[in-house]
């Protein structure tokens, strides 16, 4: 099993020191090379969820643990920079906008996460190139973010999540800014890209279209999974 997580809690304060209850006790187990989309309504957990599976947020309590098929990884008994690290070698991440550094060419932002682990310009920017040939943006490379349609920094977006090669890809609503027709040809590339990388993908989304795509569903309201 490639991830497990297991009673997994988090609240957040909210003014007046209210105690918002956003994850409640979620348990689940993810195979390797699967393809699952979370579905829920906007405030089900979604978007927290995820956070914490990929490191980028603590549960109040619980366990993360991932399987590389060499070594058993307990998450968040890792240090700050331990998580870090793993994060970028073993784990891609999608968002609704995107996250790309305006002041970076579509390029250099794809080849960002292997600068970070210590790889040479050269390798970096030849892995971005093969990428960005695959997602069929590598004209663009040269144009910064806000030179590119949605559909187009997707894309970049998409590069980049993949150019570490990661066990996992984590996709928060990547379509919440697409129109029909772009949402079709992100989901034809991301089923190319599975089976080109092998990857393992997890979605979390509100829409029936994007969950159709996958292999299976996870259905989340109120923090919680529901059957």
């Amino acid at each position: 099993m490639l991830l497990n997580c297991k009673n997994i809690e988090k609240s957040y304060k909210t003014k007046g020191d209210n105690v918002l209850n956003v994850l409640k006790n979620i348990s689940l187990s993810i195979q390797e090379t699967s393809y699952i989309a979370l579905q829920g309504a906007s405030g089900a957990g979604k978007s927290t969820l995820l956070h914490i599976l990929g490191g980028l947020d603590a549960p109040d309590s619980g366990v993360v643990n991932y399987n590389d098929g060499k070594n058993d990884y307990d998450l968040y008994k890792l240090s700050d920079n331990e998580i870090a690290d793993f994060r970028n070698r073993n784990i891609g991440f999608i968002f609704q906008f995107h996250h790309l550094l305006p002041e970076f060419s579509a390029l250099e932002n794809v080849m960002l996460p292997k600068l970070i682990a210590g790889e040479s310009q050269k390798v970096a920017y030849v892995k971005a190139m093969e990428l960005m040939e695959l997602t069929g943006i590598a004209d663009r490379g040269g144009h910064r973010p806000n030179e590119l349609s949605g559909g187009e920094q997707q894309r970049i977006a998409i590069a980049r999540a993949l150019i570490q090669q990661p066990k996992i890809l984590l996709a928060d609503e990547p379509t919440g800014n697409l129109d029909e027709t772009n949402t079709i040809k992100f989901l034809e590339l991301l089923s190319k890209l599975r089976i080109e990388y092998n990857l393992t993908c997890l979605i979390a989304t509100h829409s029936s279209l994007v969950a159709n795509y996958a292999d299976s569903i996870i259905n989340m309201k109120d923090g919680k999974i529901i059957e």
